[in-house]
């Protein structure tokens, strides 16, 4: 269950971190709102999942989805360039993520 918790951290950490793009440095009243809100439940996730789960694996874990998740909606939703170097460096992000899972022992 921890490893969902995580996982769903991580999206909600995609979105969050988009979404700060959208509030206009918290200017915008409904886009902050969703941006805080996913910011603190994205966190509370990533605690509960902490529980469980060593710290530097799911911080890991959960930086990384989030980033690697944030430079593909960037590259896809918001026309960022979807360079071979960027595309690569975003593989690397996701093959951690997967190393970090396979020899957290959980």
């Amino acid at each position: 269950m921890a490893w969902v918790l995580l996982v769903v951290a991580g999206l909600l950490e995609v979105g969050w971190s988009v979404g700060m793009k959208f509030t206009e440095g918290f200017t915008r009243l409904w886009p902050s709102v969703f941006t805080g809100a996913g910011i603190v439940v994205s966190m509370l996730l990533l605690s509960y999942a902490a529980r469980t789960l060593p710290i530097g694996t799911a911080y890991g874990v959960w930086v990384g989805i989030g980033a690697a998740g944030a430079a593909v909606v960037g590259m896809v939703v918001l026309g960022e360039p979807a360079t071979a170097a960027r595309m690569f460096f975003i593989c690397l992000l996701l093959v951690a993520v997967v190393g970090l899972k396979a020899t957290s022992g959980h």
